[in-house]
């Protein structure tokens, strides 16, 4: 044993720890900025809780063979004097499943052993799992912080690897089948026992197969593509929370507005929704040519599997739905903020602002593609920017502290700045507009709404007080008519000598006015910073006629027997939504932020999880509360029934799985234990078909085993290799292992859901993607068909109950896509 606890001593080394401890480099004396040194000491953290980890796999590894030993010893001595052999032949040959990986049968308990790849320590924190990493003016581009790395991702820290072991290996002489490398990911075959062996992230993952299958696999056999594909059918969401002027009414009656990387042109009255796909990461401006058909729309910065994606601006014909111009690529810094096409000269001209730290003001002719100026705009935040109407010389911009007057002379455009005089001089100038006669109006953060003369820098009028709060929207209808819109949720219109004609308030659940269009008639179109698409007039009726979350979506639940999805997330909204009518049917507001949720197979409850271990019943029809329970302090990842309903199973951040007996239809709630082995956080499960048996992924990549209804995990391969699971969301195991890209770090792919016919499955993954796979997907580096829409990582996604329809969910877009399969 001592040969034992010495090989851990050189395969845990603890050094680089005690060097991190005693290291005073970035104390208070250091030159580092306070920024650096927060970031600094996160690391050094991250990486001590890596090392703890590795120590405590180690330890749990002695522990085990501790335990071999004794029960080896136990069997000599009742069978007598035998010769001495080293102690790793006389383990037990059988093998047992436990990560997937060989252990022995018996002396193991639920003590998992260290990974193969313990003596390279991994000490590097996850990368940020949102697919934008935008820097803001005041940022230290390049500092990656714990709370980069973490926030996105619901926390998703990986620890050390706990989960494989070399003590339960055969004689290495036996004949192993090819091995494949790609990057970060390696994979071998093993006929003799009949398994897959992967490799993410340095551990091992070892994935049995169906004895079926054992004489006649072949690892290097080629995938085929699914004959099916995707279609974005609807796509539920508005961006209003953090985005100015992106909502218009085209002549063809659709109305226009984005979310995530998807521009949506959607018909109210016909109920039908066209979307522009061409751009790759989230859009943050929208500009509508004078001719209504022609759109400019701009994107930030972003990365992808493939690398870095530039921020550009795409100008797209809103009937064919073609790209006709991309600007840019080249030039513009992180992200676009604003767009604006020239009225007076018939649209020849574009203006776009960056969000580099000097936001960059520059001026296209954007059919030639040629930048015709570009100069420094303003260290602040810039909020809007709009050509004159009758001079497409003259460019006003407003934003932090700043109205800006510009002239474009030649190439060079020359500025003018606002001066506010007598006028208290506001923080913020939030929005612009135009008068009839050429006067500028801009409306500002201290609710006032100021009227410049036309060819002037000065103010000529002021409504003192115009609203309570800030002033989001100004919006000059066909008719002369300025209508307002602010934080205070009014939405109040103005003759042409600035008196005040009818005010109106959009009620609260809407939440304060972002933006105004001009509708049909009379009415007029509001986007609210709730992310809801308002219809209404100044008589004060709105109908909502899009709506959407307002913050990360985690939680996906389809209905067992009808159309009907729960989406749930970080704003503490569970929504239950209809695929046929697009419509939500009801929405519930939680405590709590809300991570998972799960549909009884009657359909007659819903469980929903809970970031701070509450997890609570609700009543499909009525939305009533049936039980709360609560089962640790950490979030609760996944959350599932066993397909007849007696049991609920919920994978905690705390390593367990909670097990209770339910009663009376979904209605009455029993604990019977929790399921303990796993040594990180439980990410996925899947129940059989038979609900006896319960198969769980976790943070490290360990695969492990369950007979629910006594908690008791299953080491047999025998036993579990043939199971037929009811599901199949877990990332790991043989039938699904083909879906991991080359290069995988292991967090890669959030999501993953087969059809109920067994014929193709889809994973959603951290760069935005959807991709559809054939079903079973066990081949290496399986093709796939792949979709974009999502600009942050997709975190969800499940097939309806007839599979007519997929529902994924994105992260930090906030979105919800329908996809049709043809």
């Amino acid at each position: 044993m001592e040969d034992g606890f010495s090989s851990y001593n050189s395969l845990y080394d603890t050094s680089s720890l005690l060097q991190f401890c005693n290291d005073d480099s970035a104390s208070a004396a250091s030159s580092m900025e306070v920024t650096d040194r927060i970031a600094s000491l996160e690391q050094r953290v991250q990486m001590q809780e890596d090392e703890i980890q590795l120590l405590k796999s180690a330890l749990a590894d002695v522990v085990r063979r501790l335990n071999a030993s004794e029960e080896q010893q136990a069997v000599v001595s009742r069978r007598g004097p035998t010769k001495a052999r080293p102690m790793i032949a006389t383990l037990p040959l059988r093998p047992t499943v436990n990560n997937g990986t060989i252990l022995p049968k018996k002396g193991s308990g639920t003590l998992p052993s260290p990974s193969g790849s313990g003596s390279k320590r991994d000490n590097t924190t996850p990368a940020s799992k949102s697919t934008v990493r935008r820097a803001n003016s005041n940022e230290h581009v390049g500092t990656l912080t714990r709370r980069d790395s973490g926030d996105s991702k619901g926390n998703r820290t990986r620890t050390g690897s706990t989960g494989s072991s070399s003590s339960g290996k055969r004689n290495d002489s036996k004949q192993r089948e090819p091995v494949f490398s790609a990057g970060m990911r390696r994979v071998t075959h093993c006929k003799e026992e009949g398994y897959v062996k992967m490799f993410l992230k340095g551990r091992p993952v070892t994935m049995f197969m169906p004895k079926a299958q054992v004489d006649s696999y072949c690892l290097e056999a080629r995938a085929e593509l699914p004959s099916s594909k995707l279609k974005l059918d609807w796509v539920y969401g508005y961006r209003g929370r953090d985005c100015r002027s992106n909502l218009y009414l085209l002549p063809t009656g659709e109305t226009v507005y984005f979310i995530a990387s998807v521009v949506v042109l959607f018909n109210v009255d016909e109920q039908l929704q066209r979307h522009y796909t061409g751009h790759t990461d989230d859009i943050k401006c929208l500009a509508v040519h004078p001719d209504k058909i022609t759109i400019a729309t701009g994107q930030v910065a972003g990365t992808s599997s493939d690398g870095k994606l530039a921020p550009h601006v795409r100008v797209w014909d809103s009937v064919s739905l073609n790209t006709l111009h991309v600007l840019g690529t080249n030039f513009f810094d992180r992200a676009l903020v604003c767009l604006a096409f020239s009225k007076s000269n018939g649209g020849n001209t574009l203006c776009a602002v960056d969000d580099s730290n000097d936001h960059v003001l520059s001026v296209w002719e954007w059919q030639r593609e040629d930048r015709l100026a570009e100069v420094k705009c303003s260290n602040e935040s810039v909020f809007a920017t709009d050509f004159h109407p009758t001079d497409s010389n003259i460019i006003v911009t407003c934003g932090k502290s700043h109205l800006y007057f510009w002239t474009l002379e030649k190439s060079t455009l020359v500025k003018k700045q606002g001066l506010f005089e007598k006028q208290e001089k506001p923080k913020f100038v939030l929005c612009v507009t135009f008068a009839e006669n050429g006067d500028t109006i801009t409306g500002d953060s201290s609710g006032n709404i100021l009227v410049w003369g036309k060819g002037t820098n000065r103010i000529s009028h002021a409504i003192q007080g115009a609203h309570e709060g800030s002033i989001f929207a100004l919006s000059m209808l066909r008719n002369g008519t300025l209508v307002s819109g602010g934080k205070d949720r009014r939405l109040v219109s103005w003759d042409s000598s600035y008196q005040q004609i009818q005010m109106a308030e959009v009620p609260e659940l809407f939440g304060p006015i972002r933006t105004i269009a001009e509708g049909r008639g009379e009415t007029v179109l509001i986007g609210t910073t709730k992310n809801f698409v308002l219809q209404g007039s100044l008589d004060g009726e709105f109908v909502h006629i899009t709506q959407g979350h307002t913050d990360e979506l985690w939680g996906l639940a389809v209905h067992p027997w009808k159309p009907h999805f729960i989406t749930c997330g970080y704003d503490r909204q569970v929504c239950l939504w209809d695929s046929g009518s697009h419509q939500l049917i009801w929405t519930k507001s939680m405590e709590d932020a809300v991570q998972s949720a799960g549909f009884h197979p009657s359909g007659s409850v819903v469980a929903i999880g809970t970031q701070t271990g509450r997890w609570l019943v609700l009543d499909t029809d009525s939305k009533d509360l049936v039980a709360v329970h609560t089962d640790g302090n950490e979030q609760l990842s996944v959350i599932s029934y066993g397909p007849d309903g007696n049991f609920l199973a919920i994978g905690s951040h705390d390593n367990y799985i909670y097990i209770y007996a339910v009663a009376e239809n979904g209605r009455k709630y029993s604990r019977v234990g929790k399921c303990s082995g796993h040594s990180s956080f439980i990410t996925h499960l899947d129940w059989s078909t038979d609900s006896q048996y319960l198969v769980s992924n976790s943070g490290d990549y360990e695969i492990l085993y369950w007979i629910p209804s006594v908690c008791k995990q299953v080491v047999s391969v025998e036993t579990t290799r043939d199971i037929e699971w009811a599901t199949n969301t877990c990332p790991l195991g043989f039938q699904v292992f083909g879906l991991w890209p080359d290069g995988s770090d292991g967090t890669d792919i959030n999501a993953v859901c087969r059809t109920n016919d067994k014929n193709v499955m889809v994973t959603g993954d951290d760069f935005g993607k959807v991709h559809l796979f054939a079903y079973p997907c066990s081949q290496f580096r399986a093709p796939s068909h792949v979709y974009g829409g999502h600009s942050s990582h997709v975190t969800n996604v499940s097939f309806l109950f007839d599979d007519s329809y997929l529902v994924s969910t994105g992260g930090k877009d906030m979105s919800v896509m329908q996809w049709r399969i043809v």
